[in-house]
C-alpha cells in the first residue's frame, strides 16, 4: 500500500472528483490534494501504460519490484553525498527551499495497488526532474515541468495544470513561457529516455552530468 486506503470509484463517481478537483485546482494551485485527485481520476489509462513500459525495462522492473519510496528515511543520505552527485544536487534542491520528501500526498482513487505505486512514483519523483532538469520552483518553472511530465507520461491533468498555470501569468511571463521555455521543455520532453524507468536513487552517487547525459537530459538554458 503506497499511503491512504485505495478508494474505488465507479464511472460517474470518478466524473465528478475529476471535476470538482479541476474546479478547485484553478481556483486554488496550491492545493496538492485536489491536484493528486485530478490527476489520479482522469490519469489511470495513462498510468496503465506507463506500468506496461516499466515492466518493459530492466531497471523498472527492479523499481516495480522493490517499490523503493522517496521519504526522508530512505533519502536522507544525499545530504552527505560530494557536491558533484546528483543526490547532493537533490538534496541541495529541497534544503534550499525548505522541501520534506515527505509532504507528498498519499494516492486514492486507484484501481490496483500497482497502479497506485506507479501514481505514487510519478508523484515522488517529481524533484528529481527539476534537480535534473534544472528548473525553478515558481510558477514558470512548474509549468514546463508540467510540459515534461505530459510528453513522458501523456496525463491531461499535466496539461490542464499548463493551461491554468498559464492563465495566472502576467503578459511578460506568458511571452517569456512560450519563447523560451516551452518549445525547450516539448523537446527535452521527448528526446530524453523513459523517465518513470529510472530507479533515480541507485544513481545518486554517480556524476549530476554524467547522469544527464545518461538520460538525454538537457537542463533549461538561460534566459537570454
Amino acid at each position: 500500500m503506497v499511503g491512504g486506503g485505495i478508494i474505488k470509484l465507479k464511472t460517474w463517481q470518478q466524473a465528478a472528483v475529476a471535476l470538482g478537483s479541476a474546479v478547485g485546482a484553478l481556483l486554488d494551485p496550491r492545493r496538492a490534494d485536489l491536484i493528486a485527485a485530478l490527476g489520479e481520476t482522469t490519469g489511470k489509462p495513462a498510468f496503465e501504460r506507463v506500468l506496461q513500459r516499466m515492466k518493459s525495462s530492466p531497471e523498472g522492473r527492479a523499481v516495480l519490484l522493490e517499490r523503493p519510496r522517496v521519504v526522508s528515511a530512505n533519502v536522507g543520505h544525499a545530504w552527505d553525498l560530494p557536491e558533484n552527485t546528483f543526490g547532493a544536487a537533490y538534496a541541495k534542491f529541497m534544503g534550499s527551499r525548505n522541501f520534506s520528501p515527505d509532504d507528498r500526498p498519499p494516492v486514492r482513487f486507484m484501481d490496483t495497488d500497482e497502479l497506485a505505486y506507479v501514481a505514487m512514483r510519478a508523484r515522488e519523483v517529481h524533484d528529481f526532474w527539476h534537480t535534473l532538469f534544472g528548473l525553478p520552483t515558481n510558477l514558470i518553472g512548474e509549468s514546463a515541468l508540467k510540459v515534461i511530465e505530459f510528453e513522458q507520461m501523456y496525463l491531461p491533468m499535466c496539461m490542464l495544470s499548463v493551461v491554468g498555470g498559464t492563465a495566472r501569468f502576467s503578459e511578460k511571463q506568458r511571452k517569456l513561457f512560450y519563447q523560451h521555455y516551452f518549445p525547450w521543455a516539448v523537446r527535452a520532453g521527448t528526446q530524453c529516455t523513459d523517465l518513470m524507468c529510472v530507479y533515480y536513487e541507485q544513481h545518486f552517487h554517480e556524476d549530476l552530468e554524467d547522469v544527464r547525459r545518461k538520460l538525454g537530459i538537457v537542463p533549461v538554458p538561460a534566459v537570454p
